[in-house]
């Protein structure tokens, strides 16, 4: 059981950045980019050719971070420049990302065995050494690093949400047509977004090849779908009133997403099964708030038929007793 809190929160805490980046698109912008199952793999491809290169680890998850944004660029000039409608953008971005990922490895997939990864350098910043650390210390302290990234960009994001360019970029999600008609771009808005969002993408591909030892053109099939069952899951956890509970949740539900696949090869569930299961706990993620509203919506039903018998009843004997009354007073005159 320890295997599973632990893959699920490396993994979580690694996939959490890409969940904050989808958050942005798809629920804060209301703008489905499909660039992410490129953005992701790419920033793996671009981190692992540049660690093989000698460049040091820190700088080569920066760089893969500026790749993605500069495929969320590409979809983005193409939607609000060309006019390119924003899903078919995506689909061509990711597309002609397939061939720059093998242009830049060189071929389908790089081992990074062997070569220094980012977590091993971030702890010689700090004056310590693998060497020094048994597996389950070194795992703690990875976790340990990716808890404090992802609070970082957490704090930031949520702070940038609330400035006036953020609270633009979120009243463009509500209603774009409104805010145009207030002499407001939202080209340069959905451009930032769509940047910032696959930088985030990006980043979150960069952390993964590091920790997996490898950059595989195939890395990015599935992690759209992943994305928003963690999101989902995050809103249902977190509700979707509070924008700081919402961007804490989607973290939370990415978190909650890998610990169930961990459970999932825990039980020796078939790998070639783990597509359904995604399927299925998209599904439920999915299915889950309707039943949520359609209980409820029994309950009042109830509620209002028992209120509306018995204001019938009281209403009828109170007539009753004011016919009584009455005639009582006819007999008294009488």
């Amino acid at each position: 059981m320890g295997n599973v809190v632990i893959s699920g929160l490396q993994q979580g805490l690694i996939y959490g950045f890409m969940t904050l980046g989808v958050l942005l698109t798809f629920y804060i912008l209301d703008f489905p980019d499909l660039t992410v199952e490129g953005s992701f793999p790419l920033g793996a491809a671009i981190t692992a050719r540049a660690v093989v290169e000698g460049i040091d680890p820190l700088l080569a998850v920066l760089c893969g971070a500026i790749a993605g944004g500069m495929a969320g660029a590409a979809t983005g000039l193409m939607n609000t420049r060309l006019k390119v409608n924003n899903i078919l953008a995506g689909i061509l971005t990711t597309s002609a990302i397939y061939t720059v990922m093998l242009r830049s490895m060189g071929r389908p997939n790089i081992s990074l065995l062997g070569n220094i990864n980012f977590y091993e350098r971030v702890l010689s910043l700090f004056g310590l050494s693998e060497a020094g650390f048994s597996l389950f210390e070194l795992q703690i302290a990875t976790i340990s690093i990716l808890f404090l990234m992802v609070v970082g960009v957490r704090l930031l994001l949520g702070w940038f949400l609330n400035t006036d360019l953020g609270l633009t970029i979120r009243a463009t999600g509500s209603n774009e047509k409104m805010m145009r008609s207030l002499g407001i771009d939202t080209k340069h808005t959905k451009l930032l977004t769509l940047i910032l969002s696959n930088s985030l993408v990006g980043f979150s591909g960069a952390l993964a090849c590091q920790i997996q030892g490898f950059a595989d053109v195939g890395m990015g099939i599935g992690v759209l779908v992943a994305a928003i069952a963690s999101v989902i899951l995050g809103e249902i956890l977190s509700g979707k009133n509070n924008l700081k509970m919402l961007l804490t949740g989607v973290v939370l539900g990415s978190i909650l997403y890998r610990a169930l696949l961990a459970l999932g090869l825990r039980l020796n569930l078939p790998a070639e099964d783990f597509k359904m299961v995604t399927a299925v706990l998209v599904l439920l993620a999915l299915a889950l708030p309707n039943i949520k509203i359609r209980k409820k919506s029994t309950i009042q039903k109830v509620l209002t038929q028992k209120l509306s018998s018995r204001k019938n009843v009281e209403a009828s004997s109170f007539n009753n007793v004011c016919n009584c009354t009455e005639a009582n007073e006819m007999e008294a005159r009488k």
